[in-house]
């Protein structure tokens, strides 16, 4: 069971004119594929894409391809540029996000639902301005993502259920609320937790609390998967230690592939535990990734302006 949103209605924040094309073309993008992929609307709402985008990137002559999601966001001189959301393996709670200390039980709410479920006050690095705001994970990337409370905006009413103050100051403080008799569009009553999500910057259901069931089915699945790792890839026999090292999750690097031309080359295969394929790359991913997405090392992550938006790479 899929978790649902509420609402992503939303004014257009941006117009595609706006775009910078040239940059998205450096990644294999342009309007018209974004828009075959249903990516475009998102991005100009001011939201990130709703599903991975596989891209390539060009570094001398090697060439890569990764899953991103991607947004758009203006810098201090007004220009738009786009974000790129590369997947980590888990979220970052070693580190001080914005200032803020993960206690265990923040932890445990952010990898089972995917929100933290209260409001804490972060530090803007440039400002040093203290931020009441909620926080959830990206549950497509692990990115941590904060959202200022005072943007939090609470429909008065729900599937046909008018929430009382109560409910909503519930939701405004960034904890779930179990909610009962609303009405689906089929006109079936059904009931559900509801919660606010940072990253989607709207409430969203978690039907019947099920979010920890559903990842647990996910993972078990995931875990199935492992089970059908190749044992060649294109033509080239893994040894043992490389199929270990790849049931692992790891990359591993891989030399005498053959191309169509007849030409050897090498590169880096890792397994996609979401898609159940191999992936390849000419450049260690691991080492690109480090050029593209916000490190462990840094202090913070990303950093809340005032549309309750994130800034990564502060």
């Amino acid at each position: 069971m899929s978790t649902t949103t509420l609402s992503s209605e939303k004014e257009y924040q941006y117009s595609a004119e706006q775009i910078d094309w040239n940059t998205m073309s450096k990644f294999g993008l342009d309007q018209e594929k974004l828009e075959k992929l249903n990516a475009l609307d998102p991005l100009l709402k001011g939201y990130k894409t709703n599903d991975l985008i596989p891209i390539t990137i060009k570094l001398g002559n090697s060439v890569s391809r990764m899953d991103v999601r991607l947004s758009l966001q203006t810098n201090d001189t007004g220009e738009v540029f786009v974000n790129l959301h590369g997947i980590r393996k888990e979220p970052t709670f070693n580190y001080p996000f914005l200032g803020h200390e993960f206690t265990p039980e923040d932890k445990k709410n952010l990898l089972e639902n995917g929100n933290m479920g209260r409001v804490v006050d972060l530090i803007n690095p440039k400002t040093d301005e203290i931020i009441p705001s909620v926080i959830s994970r990206d549950r497509l990337t692990n990115e941590l993502v904060a959202y200022r409370a005072e943007n939090i905006k609470i429909p008065e009413e729900i599937k046909g259920v008018r929430l009382d103050e109560a409910q909503t100051q519930t939701l405004l403080e960034g904890q779930s609320l179990y909610i009962e008799g609303m009405v689906s569009k089929k006109g079936e009553s059904f009931n559900a937790t509801l919660q606010f999500n940072a990253d989607k910057k709207y409430v969203e259901f978690l039907f019947d609390g099920s979010y920890v069931n559903r990842q647990s089915h996910n993972n078990q699945q995931h875990q199935s998967q492992s089970f059908e790792i190749p044992r060649t890839f294109r033509g080239k026999e893994l040894d043992e230690a490389q199929f270990a090292q790849l049931k692992l999750g790891n990359t591993i690097y891989i030399d005498g592939l053959i191309d169509k031309k007849h030409q050897p080359y090498q590169g880096y295969i890792t397994f996609n535990k979401e898609t159940g394929k191999v992936d390849f790359s000419f450049q260690d991913p691991n080492q690109l990734k480090k050029h593209l997405i916000p490190t462990e090392d840094h202090k913070t992550q990303v950093a809340v302006n005032s549309d309750g938006k994130t800034n990564e790479g502060y």
